[in-house]
């Protein structure tokens, strides 16, 4: 295990190709581990994991997520599409599947958590993904506070809405959630895009925030940039969420489709019948 964390911190400090960026900080060889998860097992380690059900949704997403083999599974080998155990978040086309709140959804997807099974209070959060091609997914890696939100705060390590040469960064608390103004995006180098397996990762101290994407700084918050905007909400344990939406807020705010579903357009939704919807994640990793 000593041996296996080391190499996944030497990989997110320097580039699988070879070579340091001018950003690299020097190499932890002793590192504390709270949490890893190398998706190893036969199914969802649910001592880990909880896994969302129809009771939950937000943001106008245009999916309901299902606690379901079909969403959230595990695989090894081929189907890891280039590492040796992987997790995959799949989304399907599945006609009325379920009317909720007034809305009728038409497709599933998954979404899982650590709540209440592993919180941490700053660190290093990690995970190496692989992404699918498609205007109006959106799959996220973040953390989230245990009590109200946006009062507890939100780590959003990665965000993706489609547009394969960039993800999103950013934070969101009292008085600077929703439209936060600390966001980033970050434009992958020519020849690198989401389908490809990257590490997303943020250090996170009392002092503020670095997010960095293969071990590149690709941008940095302070405690005093936070409070020009409202209330710091990161001295507090927050888990970690890993989920695939499809359309919905965001989405729609940058390809503004409205139809055949609300950021959502119809070639996206026959990738999703063609079963290319999903998200495949590698390994987490918590350390402080």
């Amino acid at each position: 295990m000593k041996k296996l964390i080391r190499n996944i911190f030497l990989g997110l400090l320097f580039p699988a190709a070879g070579g340091a960026f001018a950003q690299d900080l020097p190499v932890k060889t002793e590192t504390d581990t709270i949490f890893f998860e190398d998706f190893s097992g036969s199914s969802l380690d649910r001592e880990k994991w909880n896994v969302m059900g129809t009771d939950f949704w937000v943001n106008n997403e245009q999916q309901i997520y299902v606690d379901t083999s079909a969403t959230v599974y595990t695989v090894s080998g081929a189907d890891a599409k280039g590492v040796e155990n992987a997790l995959v978040l799949k989304a399907h086309y599945s006609p009325n599947y379920i009317n909720y709140k007034g809305n009728d959804f038409d497709f599933i997807s998954g979404r899982i958590n650590t709540r209440d099974k592993v919180m941490f209070t700053y660190g290093t959060a990690a995970a190496r993904m692989k992404l699918p091609e498609g205007a109006g997914y959106w799959p996220a890696f973040w953390a989230l506070g245990g009590g109200d939100w946006p009062a507890t705060g939100e780590i959003d390590i990665m965000e993706y809405v489609g547009e394969t040469d960039w993800i999103g960064v950013a934070l969101h608390g009292p008085g600077y959630s929703g439209e936060t103004p600390l966001v980033n995006k970050y434009f992958f180098p020519e020849g690198e895009d989401v389908t490809d397996w990257h590490v997303y990762s943020v250090d996170w101290t009392p002092e503020g925030f670095d997010f960095k994407v293969d071990g590149r700084l690709i941008y940095r918050v302070t405690k005093p940039m936070v409070e020009n905007y409202g209330k710091w909400a990161f001295d507090n344990p927050k888990f970690l969420i890993l989920n695939l939406a499809l359309g919905g807020a965001y989405p729609y705010k940058t390809n503004g489709v409205e139809e055949p579903y609300n950021g959502l357009p119809a070639s996206t939704v026959e990738l999703i019948k063609e079963g290319k919807a999903e998200v495949l994640v590698d390994w987490v990793l918590i350390t402080q």
